[in-house]
């Protein structure tokens, strides 16, 4: 039998504040960090956006650094330090280094907006992730996936394979993505944006609200992390990949990459549909994702579908980075025995499931979903740790 793959550390940096019990706080009472630009100099100020509540100076005083990196790689080493420090890697001088996966798209393209026509050296997505990975002497290398928004969830796939492989006995995964020109008047020009705060599911949704932020997991094999007597979070129960290749930015209407990602994902990990406790939906609140993910979810669950909700409604779609940012929201509603309770929601929609209210319930199992343009959709599911 192969060793589980376990979680020692988490840490995350969104719209609702820095670190893990900032962003619980917002969570549990309900409080959205969408709100009106503030850092970003645009010209969609009529758009809200989640963005981090602190500025580049301000993260930059606190980690002791100049503001040369680009805001992806800042909000980054903030994530990935409260992860590396919860699991004890920064003060244990008998672990070797080990590498760094993470996903982004946008890298360092805020600083390339400020030199244009010249290019930022961060500009390059691999780039942007070096930034982070020089800032502490336990990463060996860093790999970049980009494959749009499920870019950060697929970094945790790929680095649990790598330790499944036997390539490594610990990693670090995660994605990081700031808010920027390029991808705010992408999506706009796709006329997707929401001129109020989003609404997944509702009747009434007409778009998303972007959002930045980071977000990083260290994985562990469990007799490595047990070895070193690290803090246990949870396990990487399992995992899919799947692309419908249905559309450039659409999904299908039967939702068929969800639906494969899912199924894959349930497969991997030996649980049936029946165990998954909460689902953290992809959920960005535009009309096409939300009916498709719907359809794939009644395919999974059929007429059991367990407590599902989006939590893009309280961080802002953060694109690459919403697969590790809400993987640790999945971790908190395992620790804390809660689901988290869709804001937004007056109207439901026949053509979408109804979303969670919210409840403290024990939650074991937690299905989440990422899914990105072309149809690249990723599924994970984490599970509660139990020794035995």
């Amino acid at each position: 039998m192969k060793e589980r793959i376990v979680i020692t550390g988490a840490g995350v940096v969104s719209a609702l504040g820095c670190g893990k019990e900032e962003n619980l706080a917002a969570l549990e009472a309900h409080k959205s960090g969408i709100a009106p630009v503030r850092f970003l100099s645009t010209t969609l100020r009529d758009k809200p956006v989640g963005e981090v509540p602190v500025s580049n100076a301000l993260i930059c005083s606190r980690l002791g650094l100049d503001e040369e990196y680009p805001r992806s790689s800042l909000l980054g080493i903030l994530a990935l330090r409260e992860a590396l420090e919860q699991s004890r890697l920064l003060s244990d001088d008998k672990v070797g280094p080990f590498p760094l996966i993470s996903g982004t798209t946008v890298g360092g393209m805020d600083k390339t907006e400020l030199s244009f026509p010249s290019f930022s050296k961060y500009h390059d997505c691999g780039a942007s992730t070096e930034a982070i990975a020089s800032q502490f002497s336990v990463i060996s290398s860093s790999t970049t996936v980009s494959t749009a928004c499920s870019s950060a969830l697929n970094a945790i796939l790929f680095g649990a394979n790598l330790i499944r492989n036997g390539l490594y006995e610990r990693v670090a995964v995660g994605g990081a993505e700031a808010l920027s020109n390029f991808h705010l008047n992408g999506f706009n020009s796709l006329m997707i944006l929401d001129g109020q705060c989003c609404r997944p599911f509702d009747a009434s949704r007409a778009g998303l609200n972007l959002g930045e932020g980071a977000a990083y997991l260290i994985l562990e094999e469990e007799s490595a992390a047990l070895r070193r007597e690290a803090p246990v979070l949870g396990i990487v129960s399992g995992g899919g990949n799947a692309c419908d290749a249905f559309h450039q930015t659409a999904s299908s209407e039967n939702g068929d990459g969800a639906f494969l990602a899912m199924e894959k994902a349930l497969a991997s990990s030996g649980l049936t549909a029946a165990d998954i406790d909460y689902v953290n939906a992809h959920g960005t609140g535009t009309v096409n994702n939300d009916a498709s993910e719907s359809a794939a979810l009644r395919r999974v669950f059929k007429d059991n579908i367990p407590p599902v909700s989006s939590t893009k409604a309280y961080t802002g779609h953060t694109t690459s980075a919403s697969g590790s940012i809400e993987a640790v929201f999945c971790l908190l509603a395992i620790r804390e025995g809660i689901v988290f309770p869709q804001l937004n929601f007056s109207t439901p929609d026949p053509a979408c499931i109804m979303p969670a209210s919210g409840e403290r319930k024990p939650v074991r199992h937690v299905l989440c979903n990422s899914f990105g343009f072309g149809g690249n959709d990723s599924s994970l599911i984490l599970s509660r740790y139990d020794r035995q």
